[in-house]
């Protein structure tokens, strides 16, 4: 059991930023609209692949992880830029829903080699 406690905790981490994410979203008044239409745009950087293994697992891990769309939401914030904000919020809960379903940051080795589980 404890050796399974690790990829646990970061589903349930990935629920916990989801379902903060989305609650924060619609509780600053976003619609439905943007979030149907760039929830799965992280998914694009998929692209990154068609350079090769190496090249596809930076451009899916950089945008991935929590770094840009914390950053974005953070300046959003400060800037008074709801925009940006609602974005990042977006972001946010694309890689929450990723996190919960077991989809982890790629080794350069494969797409279905994740941090989390092979896919």
């Amino acid at each position: 059991m404890l050796e399974r406690l690790p990829r646990r905790l970061l589903h349930v981490e990935g629920l916990v930023v989801l379902v903060a994410a989305i609650t924060l979203y619609f509780d600053a008044g976003y619609g439905w609209p943007a979030l149907v239409v760039l929830f799965l745009a992280p998914d694009l950087s998929i692209l990154g692949y068609l350079g090769g293994s190496r090249l596809g697992a930076l451009t899916y891990d950089v945008v991935h992880t929590y770094v840009l769309p914390v950053a974005l939401g953070a300046v959003g914030l400060l800037a008074g830029a709801e925009t940006a904000t609602q974005v990042a919020l977006i972001w946010l809960a694309h890689i929450g829903m990723d996190r919960l379903l077991g989809f982890g940051l790629k080794y350069p080795g494969g797409f279905k080699d994740t941090h989390l589980q092979r896919v």
